[in-house]
């Protein structure tokens, strides 16, 4: 859709609105068209066509006939309008604290295919007027992190009610197969996220886990389903039981993988070999756990059981196959350094300009670099905006009848809204991220003391009015459900809440997998986040003389120290919080991304990025700690591989031939 077309719908969405007889074709050509269209026949396909974009904004239009030519469907009688009411946002007014809550819900999904919906539907409620401005709970962040870009597939998949065809690791055969699904749902349990819905090979549903997706997710071209009535995605994953409980038998050289033997039932030096020790350690998920066995390459080895083993081997084979493909060009087309970012469409334009007026409406006088920044975007692209916007109106075409918008000494105001006060309503992915969203803060301890009634009060009501203004947008929401993101180590995120709180410096003694060791340290903690529900917190390490951060679920002990924190550092102001904090000493890397892995590129905050035409990505990514990029490498087994430096590529080649090493033996031909 070019600009000019974005117009051209700004411009009949006002004059449909603004009528209230209906317009015939006839003026719609003259007035809105102009010469748009060369002939009647043309005319009448853009005109179509235009119908059919308004309506996936959400605004039908209605056609009436002239009761004088009862019967007849003569086009030329024929006369549309939109009603004044159609699609816009109800009244929705919240307190401040349920806009605490419905910000904290909002942000969960961050990079995920909702964390655009869900921006957009918190710009819809501050275009209303009824979202206050407000402060989170001190450093508390948490965030959602999806099984990569089959998650973002399969919504957009289910929101547009398309078929979907992946390869799909069967956990009964333990073979690769090629499904052909109708995605019904998405929902997380046990830590992973799993597919919903009607296996069309075998005619019946099923579950798909998105971690044993082997391939990209593709649309089945030329087909569309209705998924069943009243679909509940939550009370689907309720019915999952978890694997059972398996045990792994593992050898791993002596004095190392602290992590392993702190899980370990039983230890005992290996037979035939004096260099390792052979320990026990229960496990539900033989996949889950291979990623991990795989990114301590020759460290470990498995002996069983054999799924495991093999799951392991494939991960470690996968990325020895990456590596050995043909080489890539390496080129970024970008002149400066910049984070990937989904391309803007015309389409994003004209949503984002009906969501633009009302919140101009409501927000009189703003500086043009805030209402830019409000949005998203670049002060050249808001203008840009702008001027389409007050070149907008009805079909007369007077000075009145125009948007009104003034920009002078870089302050914007509006004085003519031609009933574009209101937002549109929610759309479903916009229901779908907020009432999900929602749904998965439930426990949240962060929530508790933030509003004088009780501590769920806020998220209850919010979530009443939310499911009202969301009408039957809301149906989305029904087919994604999450996982509660409260943390298990609520009395560390209890301790380290109040230190934030107090200003208290803390010490902690902490497990580090990549270093292998347990280290204590004194720290003054910042702010707390999540990815699903593992928390970490980020903190001032007064060892290290800069920003760490730690993973909960590692933290050996915590407690306050007796002094407070120095204040050396503050929280930065962005969200969310960095996993990874840049320096000078960083190493840059060069990467080559699948498409299954292109994710990535977004979890490590990659630094340039250039599309490949397979729908993978060149990444260039910033390593504080180029001796784990062997381990990264492995554990993500074929969706990632070094390109450049060379050096560190070949240390990598070398870590992985000696992983594999180890099951090349005759005693471990099977796991070939």
């Amino acid at each position: 859709m070019s600009a000019s077309r974005t117009e051209r719908l700004l411009n009949l969405l006002l004059a449909l609105l603004n009528t209230r007889v209906g317009l015939p074709r006839s003026v719609l050509r003259e007035k809105v068209y102009h010469d748009a269209a060369e002939s009647d026949v043309a005319f009448g396909r853009m005109f179509e066509r235009d119908k059919v974009d308004l309506k996936q904004f959400g605004f039908e239009i209605e056609t009436l006939m002239d009761p004088r030519n009862f019967g007849s469907d003569d086009p030329a009688t024929t006369r549309y309008r939109i009603g004044k009411d159609s699609n816009r946002l109800p009244e929705v007014n919240l307190t401040p604290a349920e806009c605490t809550v419905l910000l904290l819900a909002s942000q969960l999904w961050e990079r995920a295919a909702l964390g655009t919906a869900a921006a957009n539907a918190v710009r819809k409620l501050q275009a209303a007027g009824g979202f206050t401005d407000v402060d989170l709970p001190a450093g508390v962040q948490p965030r959602i992190k999806p099984a990569g870009q089959a998650f973002d597939d399969v919504v957009a998949a289910m929101h547009g009610r398309h078929p979907v065809r992946f390869g799909y690791l069967a956990i009964s055969t333990g073979r690769e197969e090629v499904r052909e699904v109708e995605p019904w749902g998405l929902g997380s349990r046990f830590g992973q996220w799993y597919l919903v819905g009607l296996d069309r090979g075998r005619n019946a549903k099923r579950l798909f886990r998105l971690s044993r997706m082997t391939t990209a997710v593709g649309i089945v071209a030329g087909t569309t389903f209705e998924p069943p009535e009243n679909f509940n995605a939550r009370a689907e994953l309720d019915a999952l039981n978890e694997l059972p409980v398996q045990r792994a038998v593992l050898d791993l050289d002596k004095d190392r993988l602290l992590a392993l033997r702190k899980r370990a039932d039983a230890v005992e030096e290996a037979p035939g070999v004096s260099n390792r020790d052979r320990i026990t350690v229960e496990f539900r998920d033989p996949e889950q756990l291979a990623e991990e066995l795989a990114s301590y390459g020759p460290h470990v080895q498995v002996e069983g059981p054999p799924e495991l083993r093999t799951a392991v081997v494939r991960r470690l084979r996968g990325a020895v196959d990456f590596d050995d493909a043909p080489s890539v060009p390496v080129g970024f087309p970008e002149a400066e350094r910049a984070p990937r970012a989904r391309k803007r469409t015309s389409e994003d334009q004209l949503a984002r300009m009906l969501q633009l007026v009302p919140f101009l409406v409501h927000h009189q006088g703003l500086h043009i670099q805030e209402v830019a920044d409000h949005f998203g975007i670049s002060r050249k692209a808001l203008i840009d905006d702008l001027k389409i916007l007050i070149c907008s109106g009805l079909p007369e075409g007077y000075p009145d009848d125009l948007l009104d918008i003034q920009w002078e000494n870089d302050h914007v105001y509006i004085s003519e809204h031609l009933d574009l006060n209101r937002p549109v309503r929610f759309s479903e992915d916009e229901a779908a991220a907020l009432l999900t969203g929602l749904a998965m803060l439930g426990d949240l301890p962060a929530l508790a003391g933030m509003s004088e009634d009780e501590p769920g009060s806020a998220l209850e009501s919010v979530t009443i009015k939310l499911t009202g203004a969301a009408g039957q947008a809301g149906r989305l929401a029904g087919a994604v459900a999450g996982q509660s993101v409260a943390p298990e180590q609520s009395q560390a995120f209890a301790t380290i809440t109040r230190a934030i709180r107090d200003r208290q410096q803390l010490r902690l003694r902490y497990l580090s997998r990549q270093r292998d060791e347990v280290t204590e340290r004194d720290v003054d903690p910042l702010r707390l986040y999540s990815l699903d529900n593992t928390w970490y917190f980020e903190a001032y390490c007064h060892s290290k003389a800069g920003i760490r951060n730690f993973r909960l679920d590692r933290v050996e002990v915590v407690e306050p120290n007796g002094r407070p924190a120095s204040g050396t550092v503050t929280a930065a102001e962005d969200f969310p919080a960095r996993l990874f904090t840049p320096s000078d000493d960083d190493v840059l890397v060069v990467l080559q991304l699948t498409r299954q892995g292109a994710g990535l590129a977004d979890d490590y905050y990659a630094e340039r990025t250039a599309e490949l035409p397979d729908g993978g990505l060149l990444a260039e990514v910033r390593f504080g700690d180029a001796g784990w990029l062997p381990m990264f490498v492995s554990q993500h087994g074929g969706s990632v591989r070094i390109l450049q430096p060379r050096t560190l590529r070949a240390e990598a080649r070398t870590w992985l031939e000696a992983a594999l090493a180890q099951y090349d033996s005759p005693s471990h031909s099977k796991a070939g």
